[in-house]
């Protein structure tokens, strides 16, 4: 069983987390305290790691667990939306980011993300799917019924996540971070330039979606029956 330790002190947060991540089949320790999650994480799978602990900064857990030599993968829960804070977590070892306030399905998105990354992703997440759309992972392809799509790296990356959350909102922050990472050079333009040529690969009409929505102040949604 996969093993994930949530460092986090507010109990408003940390408990619905823990049952969020127990029932996706994830065995969850919660710690409240940076030391704890540090003395439990060399038998982790992935470490979920609030910033602001009690007893130390939680980039200070970041780099001691680095500092062990330890290679599970770390994703931060921070308040602190500035850019700088957010560059220095990356450069202290942590592997992604969520601010808050999340969504927990973003959130549980980004876990398995970093799972799959790091350990390979479980049998049944080899293939995403959403209305006709088929992405096969493991091989980086496309495929909208049975043509396949020429898409660019980002492209593809872009619509792996859109598609993983199929049915939600995924945040503009969410797909700079995940599709071109701390990449100081990626602006909101960026996004919204490759969203708009994958719509145009997809057939897609941004005044009336079948595929990608557009949420004002938000993000962008991929479109599945029911959502």
């Amino acid at each position: 069983m996969t093993r994930v330790i949530l460092a986090e002190d507010d109990p408003a947060i940390a408990e619905p987390l823990a049952r969020a991540l127990g029932r996706e089949g994830y065995d969850v320790q919660v710690h409240d305290h940076g030391q704890g999650a540090i003395d439990a994480a060399g038998q982790a799978d992935l470490v979920v790691l609030d910033l602001g602990l009690p007893d130390m900064d939680g980039l200070d857990v970041a780099r001691a667990l680095r500092n062990q030599g330890l290679t599970v993968p770390i994703l931060v829960l921070t308040a602190r939306a500035d850019e700088v804070d957010l560059v220095v977590g990356l450069d202290a070892g942590a592997d992604d980011y969520v601010t808050k306030p999340f969504r927990l399905a973003e959130l549980l998105a980004r876990v398995r993300a970093l799972l799959r990354r790091t350990h390979g992703e479980p049998a049944d997440e080899d293939e995403l799917h959403a209305q006709n759309i088929r992405i096969d992972v493991a091989a980086h392809r496309a495929f909208q019924d049975d043509r396949e799509l020429h898409l660019t790296a980002k492209e593809f990356e872009l619509l792996r996540v859109l598609v993983a959350a199929a049915g939600t909102v995924v945040s503009r922050d969410s797909l700079m971070r995940e599709v071109w990472g701390a990449d100081p050079n990626g602006s909101t333009k960026t996004l919204d330039m490759h969203v708009s040529w994958l719509r145009r690969k997809l057939g897609d009409d941004a005044n009336a979606p079948r595929y990608i929505s557009t949420v004002r102040g938000m993000g962008f949604r991929f479109e599945s029956p029911g959502s």
